[in-house]
C-alpha cells in the first residue's frame, strides 16, 4: 500500500540491464524481478522499489537517489568492487557523512550514513 508523501519507486535507464543487475547485485545485494529482456523491478521490503528500463535514451538529471548504510566504508568499497566510479569521495555534513557515486550507465547516486 502506498504511504502519502513517500517515495513509492524510483526508476533508472540503464545501457545494458545484466550488467546494471550484476552491480547493484554485488554493491549492494539488491534482486530483481525479471519482466522481460529490457525491464526489471528491484526488490525491496515487502515489494518492488523501483526498476531498471533498458535503453539507449538514457535521462540525465533528474532526482538523486540517497541510499542508507550502516557501514560507509563498507558499502564505498563494494561500489568500488562492483566497477561503480566515486564521483565524490565521503565527506561529512551535519548529521552525518556520504559520498556520491555513477553506476556503469552513468547514473549517479549517493550513499550516506548517520554520524
Amino acid at each position: 500500500m502506498p504511504r502519502h508523501h513517500t517515495i513509492d519507486y524510483i526508476e533508472f535507464a540503464v545501457r545494458d540491464l545484466g550488467e546494471a543487475k550484476r552491480f547493484y547485485g554485488d554493491a549492494f545485494g539488491w534482486a530483481f524481478n525479471n519482466y522481460g529482456p529490457t525491464y526489471a523491478g528491484i526488490r525491496g521490503g515487502e515489494g518492488e522499489v523501483g526498476g531498471m528500463e533498458e535503453t539507449d535514451a538514457l535521462r540525465t538529471g533528474g532526482p538523486l537517489v540517497i541510499l542508507y548504510s550502516s557501514d560507509l566504508e563498507a558499502s564505498l568499497e563494494a561500489v568500488r568492487a562492483a566497477g561503480g566510479t566515486i564521483t565524490t569521495e565521503p565527506f561529512g555534513f551535519p548529521g552525518g557523512r556520504r559520498f556520491h557515486f555513477t553506476d556503469p550507465s552513468g547514473n549517479e547516486l549517493a550513499v550516506w550514513t548517520e554520524a
